[in-house]
């Protein structure tokens, strides 16, 4: 893989790390408990709502937009409804289309690894118009070399986001307490 012109490593001097054996039982994924889970208790916090989903930014990355999008309620993918599965897919569309609406962003790239936690969560990272060495599978991967992307123009970008979500699909901002939400 480091052959590929979208590595950001250099394949001489890079080793692969020996396979460790495995390690059994597993240890228990944070909030298998949803007592203990802190995507339960920031149920209500994000960039986007509504009744059943929510859609937050995550800060401190270094391409331009990252985004994350979670069920409100405990669910992991293997649990997740129907209806909620149904809804996944048409969300995790349109949260594309408005990603990739914003006029520096070329692709936005989807991903779900449910090793970390036990609340489904999916990413959206935003691969910046015109860097095609961040193509593909090694862009998470760029994501934590490249240094901090500027918070103020993330911030206008996951609330164009947003709102396009509000107009496209229902649900509110946070800061639109008075509205009801829906999905």
């Amino acid at each position: 893989m480091t052959g590929w012109d979208i590595s950001p490593f250099e394949a001489d001097g890079l080793r692969v790390s020996a396979l460790r054996p495995p390690v059994l039982p597993e240890r228990p994924r944070h909030g298998e408990d949803p007592a203990d889970c802190d995507e339960c208790a920031s149920r209500d916090e994000g960039i986007w709502l509504n009744d059943r989903w929510r859609l937050s930014r995550i800060p401190g990355v270094g391409v331009p937009l990252v985004l994350m999008l979670y069920p409100r309620d405990h669910y992991d993918m293997a649990d997740l409804p129907d209806d909620l599965a149904a809804e996944l897919g048409v969300l995790t569309t349109h949260i594309v289309r408005h990603v990739q609406a914003l006029p520096h962003i070329s692709r936005a790239h989807v991903y779900r690894i449910g090793d970390g936690a036990a609340h489904l969560h999916v990413w959206f990272f935003a691969r910046p118009e015109g860097q095609t060495q961040l193509y593909g599978s090694w862009l998470p991967v760029w994501d934590d070399l490249l240094p901090e992307y500027p918070a103020d123009v993330a911030d206008a970008d996951a609330s164009a986001v947003a709102d396009a979500l509000v107009a496209s699909h229902g649900g509110s901002r946070p800061a639109d307490t008075g509205r009801q939400l829906d999905h």
